[in-house]
């Protein structure tokens, strides 16, 4: 198992959560980490990524409540959730993008009104 996720859970809309992916050493360093989301009905998209170098982006529906980190000590990508709503409920995927595509196995998060 190359991504290790986890942190999901259930909260209340307006409270906060962290998710955490574990990599390997090399995984994490040659890649471009991100987080991507999967609702029931709905296509895959992306949540955040940030590059090796540490640049970041966001979709426009999470700008200014989530934030995407690198922990390099830890070979770990956070994703901290602030002032979640409904509609961030969710599967939460890891994903390293590189000269492979790599993916973890989901973390559930769901958010109750």
């Amino acid at each position: 198992v190359q991504l290790v996720e986890s942190g999901g859970g259930l909260v209340q809309a307006g409270g906060s959560l962290r998710l955490s992916c574990a990599a390997s050493r090399s995984i994490f360093l040659s890649n471009t980490m991100g987080w991507y989301r999967q609702a029931p009905g709905k296509q895959r998209e992306l949540v955040a990524a940030i590059t090796s170098g540490g640049r970041s982006n966001y979709a426009d529906s999470v700008k200014g409540r989530f934030t995407i980190s690198r922990g390099d000590d830890k070979n770990t990508v956070y994703l901290q959730m602030n002032s979640l709503k409904p509609e961030d409920t969710a599967v939460y995927y890891c994903n390293a993008e590189g000269a492979f595509n790599y993916w973890g196995q989901g973390t559930q998060v769901t958010v109750s009104s």
